[in-house]
């Protein structure tokens, strides 16, 4: 048996497609899909080679029948990589065909073939509308085919199950229309190069249709329906509902006061010096909001002296002042003290001499009251 070689217009078309779909790329979400198709399979049987093999071997025919359609399936999965091309793999079935000879000396030679396989394929898609689009395909099958020879009287078969596995390439073109987001129906042609188990080359073409299934697509947004019109009713007054109550009044905001060393201590000091207005400030405010916990006093330090010293310096600053604040009413389990020493400092200072560096880091000196309802910088 022999699949003769056909024209190649149906391998252009599917070239052509493909080029086009290059020129014309647009971005699309990418995502899986799988689908099936079924359809009709031809083959083209070579009836002069197959009397050639009988004269060959001392027959001729006196009639040659041949069974050159069958029914073909592909069951495929795929990968959208943009808006016009695809990855698609799956498996094929293209069927069973053969031919029945009756031979002088009178006998029967009868060959049958199966062919089934795998494919990997390039698909590029041109739309052509918002349904519509236009496909080609161009790829690699990997076929299996099982040939099959029974004679009869004096036709003799030396090997009645030859079989052989191949890759070869294939091409497609088809038309897919979109019935919803998730769902399509595809119609196409294909052409799979096959070689036989005893040395033949040809092609089978499959006519099929399909379904083809997206997963993960959006499902489109029923349409809004109208409103149907209401009967006019009678209109009966009714009292007004009572005024929603006002808003509750708003949080009291938590925020800090930043106080310099030199308005509360002497220079290298921690006894406060007196009246502090500041200070009795933020304790009248902590006193109207007795909901304010954890309030964070931290005394900083600038960095003339020992990192040692310095730390403990502001940790007594930071003392005073809850000591103070204690004193006014404030409870000191509201009240933490921590000293940070020269860390976190505000001015970087270049003088060299001490009068001047002193002056330039009394930013640094200062003591910061966190989580009350003011900000203010003293200076």
């Amino acid at each position: 048996m022999k699949l003769t070689k056909v024209t190649s217009a149906l391998s252009l078309a599917a070239l052509a497609t493909l080029a086009c779909a290059g020129a014309m790329a647009q971005g699309q979400d990418s995502g899986w899909y799988g689908g099936a198709n079924v359809g009709r399979s031809a083959a083209t049987i070579d009836d002069e080679r197959i009397n050639r093999g009988l004269l060959g071997s001392g027959f001729s025919a006196s009639t040659l029948v041949d069974d050159d359609r069958s029914t073909g399936y592909k069951i495929f999965g795929g990968y959208q990589l943009n808006r016009n091309f695809a990855v698609e793999g799956g498996y094929f079935d293209l069927g069973n065909f053969g031919y029945t000879a009756t031979t002088v000396p009178a006998g029967t030679l009868d060959g049958r073939i199966k062919l089934r396989g795998l494919n990997l394929d390039l698909v590029g898609t041109v739309p052509l509308s918002e349904k519509f689009s236009v496909f080609g395909r161009a790829g690699l099958n990997y076929a299996q085919a099982r040939d099959s020879f029974r004679g009869t009287g004096a036709v003799q078969v030396a090997n009645s199950n030859p079989r052989k596995n191949d890759t070869n390439y294939k091409l497609g073109l088809g038309l897919q229309y979109a019935l919803s987001e998730s769902l399509a129906v595809r119609a196409e042609a294909e052409r799979y190069r096959i070689n036989d188990a005893i040395g033949n080359r040809g092609h089978i073409d499959l006519f099929s249709v399909g379904l083809i299934y997206r997963f993960g697509a959006k499902s489109q947004a029923p349409a809004p329906r109208m409103a149907a019109a209401e009967p006019v009713r009678q209109v009966v007054a009714v009292a007004p509902p009572p005024p929603p109550p006002p808003p509750p009044p708003p949080a009291p905001r938590f925020e800090k006061y930043t106080l310099s060393a030199t308005e509360l201590f002497a220079f290298d000091s921690a006894e406060l010096r007196m009246p502090q207005a500041r200070l009795d400030e933020i304790a009248s405010a902590l006193g109207r909001h007795a909901e304010v916990n954890d309030v964070v006093i931290t005394g900083y330090t600038d960095r003339i002296g020992s990192s040692a010293y310095n730390q403990k310096l502001s940790e007594r600053r930071a003392v005073a002042v809850k000591t103070y604040l204690a004193s006014k009413g404030v409870g000191a389990a509201r009240l933490k003290a921590q000293g940070k020493g020269e860390a976190d400092p505000v001015m970087t200072c270049t003088e060299r001499q001490l009068p001047a560096l002193i002056k330039c880091l009394e930013p640094n000196r200062r003591v910061e009251v966190e989580n009350i309802t003011i900000e203010r910088r003293v200076q």
